[in-house]
């Protein structure tokens, strides 16, 4: 039956429209469930959405540029500490001057940059890294930056109220209790350690609840990427170690102000007590600053080598070692204290056993290097240094880590140059070049590679000028944490070379920021993968979404981007009309329950304020303690207040 003209006609459109939507339709399907995953996962607009946000990327921003300026504050007072130190008998600094400088410089790089740098990196990174849309407990997330930001704020604000705390960043007692440190100069400085310790362990749980059930599916304990790891071994220790300097902290505030006697030896105290608590804490801490370092360097060896890290179960045993046994050597910081002597073999022995699993990791790295292809970019540049400077470091602490010889470098410039090898050389160089690395994820840009290997050799060559003659210092017995020297001891040229080279230091640091800030607006925009990675951060766009992923991936191995033939697969069924993340069982991932993710609140920024304020009150006065528990409680109540919610039928998860 021939059919008119205009039947065909329309039949022939339909068809080609038909055509149009099987060829058109998967792509409109997808823009259609990024659009509305974008408006259930945007948080809401305003002054007011910004500080309710508990987007991990959001607060992993943050805490990133708040250290970075907390390091720039506090490479500031060094730049000013060398200035004095340039020259014997120089007057440009006073003692009483020196001492908030340096205890100032110490307590910022240690509890303001050093810590919080690396979780905020954790923070912003770990969930992409794992395949999943949001932390665990993201309002507790939100809550520990700002308790770390008061906390930072109240340092400094005593610093620039002329009443900064001069007792060193380590607060010895006595010289920090009541009899020898008159005002709220020592007080100011244990509160700040309450509101950062607050902070890191309210982090470390939501770290440790996100790597343990938040990861894709099919992503074993044996295919979790080794930043993870390490950040799972680095929240563990936070957890059992940060309550001790805590507890060392609130008895110091409770000596000050109610007159109790926990150190005082006069009244049954113990002074020693409070290095007992502090180094408990202080020494788990160099690894809790070294570990993540670690995990930046396995990430980069693996991508610019274009091979899976050499022994990859050795490096995860290792870095469970390290986080077991960091917790047995505090006591080498003790030596010359007068302890029984039957103690020190042991931990001689400790201090040095450490060593091992460091090791084991260097030489996995090297071997990763050897196997493959090394492609001598910025992020790789950074690695050799760290490699370089950090044995030069770790030699140097085997070294004082026997009695004989620590008794005689103890306090000297000898240890100041030992431990900024190991912190600056072993954290903040991989630090700089794991931010190379991971510029373009956070920003969708990438930085110069030009100013960046300007920037390398200038910190490098800078840093071994600055710090190797500190050791030359230390041997010819310069104290430290003294703001002057005689002339005629021959001091004068290693100090006139350590000067010179801290500025050169800050050049470089200034680089390294001009770099970014320049490259934010003009730099090369980044494509999906700039380095060629393997792990799940590089599998959605650059910066990512507000929701991470549209759907969840799933993981068949250890390298997932270098093994799939095409798309990753994926699961879907997670609600677009709620946010929702995906759980899975601790040890296998096999997809386990859904979970609603909380909506973004004022709750942890009032709660934060009410115990700032209840922080800050109890420095003056005792009655604070009460009174200032009933805003905190109120906020906590109406954070935790249950809420009804009505949900619709579960979609099924395939």
């Amino acid at each position: 039956m021939n059919e008119p003209p205009e039947v065909r006609e329309e039949d022939e459109r339909l068809a080609k429209e038909r055509e149009k939507l099987a060829r058109d339709g998967p792509q409109l399907k997808g823009a259609k469930l990024e659009a509305r995953l974008e408006r259930t996962w945007h948080r809401p607009p305003g002054i007011l959405g910004w500080l309710a946000t508990v987007d991990h990327k959001e607060i992993g921003r943050r805490y990133i540029v708040t250290a970075l300026l907390f390091l720039a504050a506090g490479g500031f007072l060094a730049l000013l500490m060398r200035l004095q130190l340039a020259r014997p008998d120089s007057n440009l600094i006073s003692a009483q001057r020196y001492n908030e400088l340096f205890t100032m410089h110490g307590s910022t790089m240690m509890f303001l940059f050093a810590v919080p740098v690396m979780e905020g990196v954790a923070v912003y990174i770990i969930p992409l890294m794992l395949g999943t849309r949001s932390t665990a407990f993201p309002r507790l997330n939100a809550f520990s930056y700002y308790m770390y930001l008061f906390g930072g704020l109240l340092l400094w604000g005593a610093f620039a109220l002329n009443i900064a705390p001069d007792i060193g960043w380590f607060a010895y007692t006595p010289l920090s209790g009541p009899q020898f440190s008159p005002g709220k100069r020592a007080d100011i400085w244990a509160q700040m350690i309450t509101f950062t310790e607050i902070s890191a362990l309210a982090a470390a749980v939501v770290l440790v609840c996100t790597i343990l059930k938040t990861r894709a599916p099919g992503m074993t304990l044996a295919r979790m990427p080794l930043f993870a790891w390490a950040m799972l071994v680095v929240a563990v220790m936070i957890i059992f170690s940060m309550p001790a300097v805590a507890l060392a902290s609130s008895m110091l505030i409770s000596d000050r102000l109610v007159g109790t006697q926990f150190y005082n030896s006069w009244e049954h105290g113990d002074a020693l007590l409070w290095q007992h608590l502090f180094w408990f804490f202080g020494h788990p801490e160099v690894y809790i600053i070294f570990l993540p370092a670690t995990g930046f360097v396995s990430v980069i060896v693996e991508t610019f080598c274009r091979r899976p890290v050499f022994a990859y179960p050795v490096v995860v045993l290792a870095l469970v070692s390290t986080g077991i046994l960091a917790f047995g050597l505090w006591v080498h910081h003790m030596f010359a204290t007068g302890l029984p002597r039957v103690g020190y073999s042991f931990y001689t022995a400790a201090s040095m056993t450490v060593a091992i699993p460091t090791a084991l990791q260097i030489f996995c790295w090297l071997a990763t290097m050897w196997d493959g292809r090394p492609r001598l970019q910025v992020p790789m540049l950074y690695v050799i240094g760290f490699i370089i400077t950090f044995v030069i470091g770790g030699l140097t602490g085997v070294i004082i880590a026997s009695v004989p010889l620590d008794l005689q470098l103890h306090d000297t410039y000898f240890i100041v140059a030992h431990f900024h090898y190991v912190l600056i050389g072993g954290a903040v160089f991989p630090l700089l070049g794991i931010l190379t690395y991971w510029y373009p994820k956070i920003t969708g840009r990438m930085m110069s590679d030009t100013l960046g290997k300007i920037g390398f050799w200038t910190i490098f060559l800078g840093f071994q000028l600055t710090f190797f003659p500190m050791h030359l210092s230390g041997l010819l017995g310069m104290p430290r944490r003294v703001y002057t020297y005689p002339a005629g001891l021959g001091l004068e040229l290693p100090n006139l070379l350590s000067t010179i080279g801290a500025f050169v230091v800050a050049s470089s640091v200034v680089l390294f920021v001009i770099n970014g800030l320049v490259s934010l607006y003009r730099g090369a925009i980044a494509p999906a993968n700039p380095w060629g990675a393997t792990s799940l951060e590089w599998a959605t766009s650059s910066p990512p979404p507000v929701y991470n992923f549209a759907h969840v991936p799933v993981v068949e191995s250890r390298t997932p981007l270098w093994d799939i033939a095409g798309e990753l697969p994926v699961v879907t069924g997670l609600r677009v009309d709620e946010k929702e993340i995906l759980l899975t069982t601790v040890v296998a991932a096999t997809p386990d329950l859904r979970e609603p993710v909380p909506a973004a609140s004022l709750w942890p920024f009032i709660t934060s304020i009410a115990v700032a304020i209840f922080f800050i009150a109890s420095i003056f006065s005792p009655w604070a303690v009460v009174f200032g528990a009933i805003p905190s409680a109120i906020a906590i109540i109406a954070w935790f207040w249950p809420k009804e919610m009505k949900r619709e039928p579960e979609p099924v998860i395939t």
